[in-house]
């Protein structure tokens, strides 16, 4: 018998001669690798909505599996629904999918934090399905120039990428591939190695290039072929060239995706600058103005404004008012954000010396200017990024190796959840330049920091209603966010705003005070619960409660925090069969670094808490890397939910990450170890795996470092890493902070409306479903879902939602980590029309 079997019966007859574990059953991850029941013919639909969101034919069990680098939950059909068994070898084709094809990656134009994810992906999913994958260095000069700048790629090749900012494979502007001569060159070196494939990733200077390329091609072999410089045979296997292309660009000005690569980070290194900025500018009282990139787009300039509480902004798409310097007077306290290439109503430029000069004429004021520059192209990306990289590049690959002659070039996006592609062109002839032609969530941003941006708010007419706003919960990154959104847009409606201290247990005590303008000051950028939370529920103490909801006149309740706001929102809706008081209006904002509250496929601090789990695993990469043949076992928070375990997992580019919602057994720990002696007999001598802190009762954290510790001897050392509440701590991500201050608002305007449909006979009587709601992010929008009509969807027992859109990407993180899965084909992102999705788009 060999080592590695001993070890594995003999943990097994210890363990269940104790009782810690079940007899093994077939777990669903099991039941995937040889068969799997899906729906025939594929479900058709018009509109671009996330495959988690589409009605759900049945109820059941799912498995995850990946469709094109997109994964989706597929339900156990009732046996009256027509399906069909897919087989092992249909499944096992995927994997021989790139057999006999060549894929060629290549980055242009500016870099962007989390192309060398993209490139990643690219050649490890290539390699998977059994392509040859080559680097372009240097962009389209290095495809013009051929010779050692075109290089085969391995898997050990990307290794360590994922954690660098820039691109490690080089970009470069190229003069010569806008010459038709250059281009004649790019195809001669794509032929001779029988490249037929093309992953461009760049903003759209670089993408309409790639299609100008394409659309040439054949006159460019018939060229080469005249010359004498390629076979006959050379140009019949290369007679067509399928592209792709990924958006990387830090502007966000791309029409047709959600987020482009590189975005995130370069507002993470806004914000970071923003931050240190204004703690100086309040310690000389002095006035700051900043000057941010972006191109012919506003984008990073806005969000950063939404993201600081700036005083004034100017973005291209909407130029100031003809007095906008005596505005400017009037409202300027200490940061300013001006976008480069701003300008006024009349196209004339506006400089951030002229807004500098203003200020020391008019008011006097000590200013500085900033000038960001090509630091928000650095640094390390964020977890946003790898992950949207990584996916893309998933997409990319599946979209070039279904390519045929007539498949035009297409773009691979990010719509809601979903990778979607879309004509390379349509996107490009689109791409906004101006307001009209924006999305209506960059429009619905402007908004928000129009009314937020107010040194007091503007007089308003009409009744006046009391709103209480609290936060339940554990602490999490963006409450604060919330709270001062939630303030400050009711104050402009007209409202009186109270705040409740510790949650419902200072409900109940009456530990309630109003709230002003100045009273949220400030706090956008602050971690933790400046107002103060606990995990306190409501029901035993309906009566206290209901007394001060009369003493206060409390008429609305806006909840922000976890698991225990949505409980405890269910409380108050049964309560009000007994009290009449609690028949008032409330909203519960999903604020948890979890990520589990139902009905929101994203929380506020979420993003936080992944960000801060990422930055400690590259540290804890590049101590392995360095000692070599080291393992890191991590444990990360999240209750029973695997969120951040999964995603983290993603980001960091770890070997393995376990979750409550994909049951493991001895056998699969087995198989990791497995992976990990095999994987440190090649250049890569590190390992990194990820464990939910509730994913199994007795495979606890301990264990499994002592079961690696046992089995790598010899081979490799383990360390285990418990990360605790640093994951809720921190100043909130430029994300969560957008995403909290939008919330705030949303929910808001839906108070005041449901306030006045509640209002009757002199008094607020609020007891219908949809007066108590969750709003959540669903399919790229904000929507207001009953809190009752989620109980069905909800696991109370281990706290999470039935149903949770990220398992759909397991398989990309074990595919990544180079496991031996099974690739699902039956199914791909359909190419859409720009014009389409634009029709269908929501505001979020």
């Amino acid at each position: 018998m060999r080592k590695e079997e001993f070890h594995l019966k003999f943990f097994m007859c210890v363990i269940q001669s104790r009782g810690l574990v079940r007899p093994p059953q077939r777990t669903a991850g099991e039941a995937s690798t040889s068969s799997m029941l899906i729906q025939k013919p594929p479900l058709e639909t018009d509109d671009l909505k996330p495959l988690h969101a589409m009605d759900d034919p049945g109820t059941m069990e799912g498995i995850p599996i990946l469709k094109n680098g997109e994964c989706t939950k597929t339900v156990v059909l009732p046996p009256s629904d027509p399906c069909w068994i897919m087989t092992h070898e249909e499944h096992h084709a995927a994997k021989t999918l790139g057999i006999g094809k060549a894929i060629a990656v290549l980055t242009s134009g500016g870099d962007a934090q989390g192309m060398n994810a993209a490139v990643r992906a690219v050649v490890r999913v290539g390699i998977f399905t059994g392509a040859r994958v080559f680097f372009v260095h240097e962009g389209y000069q290095g495809l013009v120039d051929g010779g050692d700048h075109i290089r085969e790629a391995s898997w050990e090749s990307v290794s360590m990428m994922l954690q660098l900012g820039g691109t490690v494979i080089g970009s470069a502007r190229c003069k010569d591939f806008r010459d038709r001569e250059g281009r004649l060159r790019a195809a001669h070196n794509l032929v001779k190695r029988g490249i037929t494939n093309l992953c461009v990733i760049g903003g759209d200077g670089s993408l309409t290039g790639a299609d100008t390329f394409r659309s040439e091609w054949s006159d460019l072999l018939s060229d080469l072929q005249k010359a004498g410089k390629i076979t006959e045979e050379e140009a019949t296997k290369s007679s067509y060239l399928n592209i792709v292309g990924l958006v990387g660009s830090i502007d966000n000005d791309f029409c047709g995706t959600d987020m482009t690569i590189g975005t995130d980070s370069a507002l993470h290194r806004i914000i970071e600058i923003v931050d240190a900025i204004t703690t100086t500018a309040q310690s000389h009282q002095r006035t700051f103005v900043l000057e941010v990139m972006g191109r012919h787009c506003g984008y990073l300039a806005l969000v950063t404004s939404l993201s600081c509480g700036a005083d004034w902004v100017f973005i291209p798409e909407c130029p100031p008012d003809d007095d906008w310097e005596e505005h400017l007077c009037r409202r300027l306290s200490e940061v300013l954000v001006l976008y480069f290439g701003a300008i006024d109503k009349n196209g004339k430029p506006i400089t951030s010396e002229d807004i500098k000069n203003l200020v020391v004429k008019r008011l006097g004021y000590d200013t500085r200017v900033t000038v960001l520059g090509h630091v928000q192209r650095g640094g390390t990306p964020s977890a946003f990024d790898r992950i949207l990289g990584s996916r893309m590049g998933v997409e990319a690959v599946m979209a070039l190796l279904e390519g045929t002659p007539d498949t035009p070039a297409c773009v691979v996006s990010l719509s809601g959840n979903q990778a979607v592609r879309l004509p390379l062109m349509e996107c490009v002839q689109v791409t906004p330049r101006s307001l009209s032609t924006l999305y209506r969530s960059f429009m619905n941003n402007w908004e928000v920091y129009k009314l937020l941006a107010h040194v007091r708010p503007p007089v308003t007419k009409g009744s006046t209603h009391t709103v209480a706003v609290m936060n339940v919960g554990a602490p999490a990154a963006g409450m604060n966010a919330a709270v001062r959104s939630t303030v400050r847009i009711g104050l402009i409606q007209g409202n009186r705003v109270l705040v409740v201290h510790d949650g419902f247990e200072g409900l109940a005590k009456g530990q309630i005070e109003e709230a002003g303008w100045s009273y949220v000051g400030g706090w956008t950028g602050q971690g933790g619960s400046k107002l103060g939370t606990k995990r306190t529920l409501p029901k035993k103490s309906f009566e206290q409660i209901s007394a001060n909801i009369t003493k206060f006149n409390i008429q609305g309740l806006v909840i922000i925090g976890g698991f225990e706001a949505y409980t405890g929102g269910l409380e108050l809706m049964e309560g009000r069969k007994l009290f009449d008081e609690l028949c008032i209006p409330f909203v519960v904002i999903p604020a948890t670094v979890s990520n589990n509250v139902p009905g929101s496929d994203f929380s506020v601090g979420a993003d936080t808490a992944l960000n801060t789990i990422c930055t400690t695993c590259d540290r804890i990469k590049q101590s392995a890397a360095g000692t070599k043949r080291r393992v890191f076992i991590i444990e990360t928070m999240g209750g029973y939910g695997g969120y951040l375990a999964t995603m983290a997992g993603l980001a960091a580019g770890a070997d393995a990450a376990y979750i409550f919602e994909e049951p493991f057994t001895i056998r699969d720990l087995q198989a990791n170890v497995e992976h990990l002696v095999q994987k440190m007999r090649t250049t890569v001598k590190r390992g990194l795996v990820l464990r939910n802190e509730k994913c199994n009762e007795n495979y606890t954290t301990d264990f499994i470092f002592n079961l690696y510790s046992e089995e790598g001897k010899g081979i490799f050392d383990s360390r285990k890493n418990v990360l605790g509440h640093m994951q809720q701590g921190g100043s909130p991500t430029p994300f969560d902070r957008n995403f909290a201050t939008k919330m705030g608002a949303k929910a808001m305007n839906w108070m005041s409306g449901k306030i006045k449909e509640s209002y009757r006979n002199g008094r607020i009587f609020a007891n219908t479903p949809d007066s108590g709601c969750v709003l959540g992010m669903r399919k790229r929008a904000l929507v207001f879902q009953p809190v009752t009509e989620l109980k069905d969807q909800t696991d109370f027992e281990h706290r999470i939602p039935k149903e949770q859109w990220w398992l759909k990407l397991r398989p990309i993180l074990k595919i990544l980590a180079k496991y031996e899965i099974d690739l699902d084909t039956s199914e791909h992102a359909h190419l859409e029309h720009i014009s389409r999705k634009r029709s269908g788009e929501t505001s979020i």
